[in-house]
């Protein structure tokens, strides 16, 4: 690629997946977190609900004039359209629709799909390059695969948290199996439309909430599979890794990643205690961890509690050594880089019926506008706009359509 190609590359305004249809058919949070991100980066996104019923967060606080911003979030980018999936008619329009689009994406109870008619087998004839994407809780297949799964389920039995929290198991705070699956499944749909760009062929994605859980637990798995060692709780600190940790100050708390010999060393000196450096038990990382929790991180705490918050974090950025303050949230939404870098996104919502402010995306496309389209769609918001443009349906279909409460 020459300077000129790459410079155009960078400068395109048009979004990487402008042009890919996506029948979003999932509902909670796993799913349309997935969908959420193939929206933002320009896809046309068409979420089908059940006529009168929709998403179940919708139902999900925080509530404002009696709307979810919950669902206002997560959906922002897409298109609304009501259907009844039970309905004979509401079956055949589905399958009209599947044959314009690229992706479909479902996060159902494993089996829903199939009983409706609608399983893979079923829409791979109708289209031969359908990315039939799917997020469960255990997989498709075997003993746990029907069973229903939310984020704490998975987290419980995938490992995590067994390994968070200080003397008791802790889940993690936001429900990690979600985006993480979410994101995952994205990532696999992408994938799978490159390959589709080569071969011409679809195919079906699978991502399992516990698998997710599973992947992210870092060295928890070859300290078992290889060490033999079942890890347990260890709080904020790295049980690799020491001092990594989190301290207090005399007004407020922070955390600090000595990941080098070098950085230790620097730390000793920040300290006014260069006799750290050349004792015996904090010479290399590994023997800094086996006397962590009883010896050093007492040592480091002491001097950090004599401290301002300020001049630590003044000491630290001079020295180079990771440094962060631990933030509420409303702290985080004042964080300048998150300003700069436009993670809250100003979006006037109908549904809300105000201006909101929600998480934008980390995803940043140099050259393409880095702000919401448009706000998440109301119940069968696009319904008649789709089904006429898509399917060349007459106003008299429609109505018969509203009558069946099939749209």
């Amino acid at each position: 690629m020459n300077e000129t190609t790459k410079a155009t590359a960078n400068n395109l305004p048009e979004k990487p997946l402008t042009g890919v249809r996506v029948l979003d058919l999932t509902h909670a949070y796993s799913g349309p977190f997935c969908t959420m991100h193939l929206a933002d980066q320009g896809a046309e996104v068409i979420k089908i609900e059940a006529p009168g019923k929709g998403d179940q967060s919708r139902g999900w606080a925080p509530f404002q004039n009696g709307a979810s911003g919950y669902y206002a979030y997560i959906n922002r980018n897409k298109y609304g359209l009501s259907l009844d999936l039970k309905a004979p008619e509401g079956k055949a329009i589905f399958r009209s629709l599947v044959k314009t689009a690229d992706v479909l994406v479902e996060n159902f109870r494993v089996g829903t799909m199939e009983k409706l008619g609608l399983g893979y087998d079923v829409l791979k004839e109708i289209n031969p390059g359908l990315i039939y994407a799917s997020v469960s809780g255990f997989g498709l297949e075997g003993p746990l695969a029907k069973q229903p799964c939310y984020d704490i389920i998975a987290q419980a039995m995938g490992g995590l948290m067994s390994v968070t929290g200080f003397d008791r198991f802790t889940k993690v705070g936001t429900a990690i199996a979600d985006n993480y699956s979410g994101t995952y499944l994205s990532l696999g749909i992408v994938m799978a439309l490159y390959q589709r760009s080569v071969t011409g062929a679809g195919r079906r994605v699978d991502v399992s909430m516990l698998d997710t859980i599973f992947s992210i637990l870092e060295t928890g798995v070859t300290d078992y599979t290889i060490g033999g060692k079942v890890n347990g709780p260890v709080g904020n600190r790295d049980p690799g890794i020491a001092p990594f940790d989190s301290f207090e100050a005399r007004d407020g708390a922070f955390v600090i990643a000595c990941g080098t010999d070098s950085f230790w060393r620097i730390l000793c000196d920040i300290m006014e205690r260069p006799d750290l450096k050349e004792d015996p038990r904090f010479l290399t990382n590994s023997q800094r961890v086996a006397c962590y929790v009883d010896t050093l991180k007492p040592i480091v705490q002491e001097w950090a509690g004599r401290q301002k918050l300020d001049d630590v974090e003044r000491w630290m950025q001079e020295a180079g050594i990771p440094f962060g303050r631990i933030l509420h949230m409303d702290e985080v939404c004042a964080l300048e880089p998150i300003r700069d870098r436009h993670m809250l996104w100003e979006i006037e919502d109908p549904e809300i019926g105000e201006k909101i402010r929600i998480p934008g995306t980390p995803i940043k496309m140099r050259g393409c506008a880095d702000e919401p389209q448009r706000p998440a769609p109301r119940l069968g918001e696009h319904t008649e706009t789709i089904l006429r443009g898509s399917l060349s349906l007459t106003d008299e279909e429609l109505v018969e359509l509203r009558e069946k409460h099939v749209i």
